[in-house]
């Protein structure tokens, strides 16, 4: 079986190696960019690749850039690595399209961790079922969602947000519960990245974006 191909872009040689040593001790095999536009070059190159791990603060093409542009043509889970650990800047990576955000420094083996954790979701490591409720469609394994039969095109992240609100149709969840069990770790930021990503998310759907219901002062509940 192929091993799971990371890219890792970062402008530091001693970082990427040192990421890519505790990937590889996992049997992921690991392919490195120095900066944003070799990145796009060897994403484009290599058209199965499943996960990017991808600095902010480069030469030639910061990451934002980079991921703005990967966006464009794909829903490739995406860890943003940063320096910053700004508020606004963690909004702004995921406004991107960005599934996870690390400040250095970070304990590699969190890294892998996280890592695991969204190419189990995104299933590049194990695929589910499909999961059908009021006309919605959810295809784990082909990571796809139908809404009256019509394919609807969402981020990793909606996806996930929309797949954690039908497996708890009926719940009322908060907003750390969501954040815990989508971002799968503490996240203590603004909840307005929840919000955000519900907003788009409703949009997508259309009539059936109503399924998600606002309880206020503590987050959302999904019922048909």
């Amino acid at each position: 079986m192929d091993k799971i191909k990371v890219l890792v872009v970062d402008d530091e040689a001693r970082m990427r190696k040192l990421v890519s040593d505790f990937l590889t001790k996992q049997n992921y095999q690991v392919l490195e960019a120095e900066d944003g536009e070799k990145a796009l070059d060897v994403f484009f190159e290599n058209n199965d690749i499943s996960l990017i791990i991808l600095d902010v603060m480069m030469p030639k093409m910061d990451g934002w850039t980079t991921c703005k542009m990967i966006r464009e043509y794909s829903q490739v889970p995406i860890i943003m690595l940063t320096a910053k650990n700004a508020e606004n800047d963690e909004l702004q990576s995921f406004d991107l399209g960005v599934d996870e955000f690390i400040a250095k420094p970070f304990s590699p083996k969190i890294l892998v961790a996280r890592v695991q954790a969204l190419l189990r979701r995104s299933g590049a490591e194990g695929g589910e079922d499909k999961v059908a409720v009021g006309g919605i469609t959810i295809d784990k394994m082909a990571h796809e969602v139908e809404v009256d039969g019509k394919k609807i095109d969402l981020s990793f992240k909606e996806f996930e947000l929309l797949t954690y609100f039908v497996e708890n149709a009926g719940i009322a969840l908060s907003r750390e519960k969501i954040l815990n069990a989508v971002w799968n770790y503490d996240y203590f930021g603004d909840a307005r990245t929840i919000d955000t990503h519900v907003k788009k998310l409703r949009s997508k759907m259309g009539e059936k974006g109503d399924y998600i219901k606002t309880i206020w002062g503590m987050g959302y509940k999904f019922e048909v």
